[in-house]
């Protein structure tokens, strides 16, 4: 049995393992000044994070289409794969799931739609674990991904609270607390919610939070550093973690710059992680 991996750009799987795989990614929609771009084309992150705190206007975003997921599932079926996988952001975050699930009726059985739960390489290791398991069937495939979703721990420290709370996705205490003090929130990804986990004051205090926060994951399986476009505060973390546990982490740590789509809600100078306990 052959079967395909579809997920949606929120899930920043670097281009390599795209290809390596052979993954179907359907891009979101970024709106920022009037003008639509499909998630990656069009505006680079960097010159997106660049741009971000002095729009005219806030930056939002929107869910592909029926069609963007038609594509890909008959892209897949035509090379001869038997099942499709498509796996997606939070659907409690994000409306992307419900227009691959309204494309995936057109196949029948043959396209089953999971929820990952989470963002960014959160949802991209679920995918990940999927593909590599597809050779061995639907049913490993799948035992894979919800393995990996059960050992998945992604937090961030937002430089910010401002643009969550233009987004509307955060919770009302913590964003009350937020319109009283200036506070860096640091958040989790959890059960397809955002959910606090502390406040810090400085820059400082946030980086050692969330390296704290990693070392806490104990032995790891995989590992992507994220950032939003804070690349020296990303790699001095990533400095600090070998330094302090280098037995615990993969040989492959990828390092990634998370996409505009899931930038807009975080805003600009946030670091964190996705890491799958072993």
């Amino acid at each position: 049995m052959k079967i395909g991996v579809v997920t949606d750009s929120t899930s920043d799987l670097p281009q390599y393992l795209i290809e390596r795989h052979d993954i179907q990614v359907v891009p979101s929609i970024l709106i920022l000044e009037g003008k639509e771009y499909a998630d990656g084309i069009g505006i680079s992150r960097e010159d997106f994070y660049n741009r971000l705190p002095a729009l005219q206007g806030k930056a939002t975003t929107a869910a592909p289409s029926i069609g963007d997921f038609l594509t890909p599932y008959q892209t897949l079926f035509s090379q001869g794969c038997d099942q499709i996988i498509s796996i997606h952001a939070a659907g409690q975050l994000s409306a992307i799931i419900n227009s691959a699930r309204q494309a995936a009726k057109e196949f029948g059985d043959r396209v089953t739609v999971i929820d990952s739960g989470s963002l960014s390489m959160g949802l991209g290791f679920q995918a990940l674990a999927a593909v590599e398991e597809a050779e061995s069937g639907l049913g490993s495939a799948l035992e894979a991904l919800e393995s990996t979703k059960k050992r998945l721990k992604v937090y961030a420290a937002l430089d910010t609270l401002e643009y969550l709370k233009r987004s509307g996705r955060v919770p009302g205490l913590v964003a009350s607390v937020g319109g009283l003090l200036s506070i860096k929130p640091i958040i989790e990804i959890k059960d397809g919610e955002v959910k606090p986990v502390g406040v810090a004051r400085t820059t400082k205090q946030n980086d050692e939070r969330i390296l704290n926060l990693l070392l806490e994951v104990g032995e790891m399986e995989r590992l992507a550093i994220l950032h939003t476009n804070a690349e020296a505060r990303a790699k001095k973390l990533l400095s600090e973690l070998m330094s302090r546990a280098r037995r615990s982490v993969p040989r492959e740590i990828l390092f990634v710059n998370v996409t505009a789509v899931i930038g807009t809600h975080l805003g600009p100078n946030a670091i964190g992680f996705a890491a799958v306990k072993k």
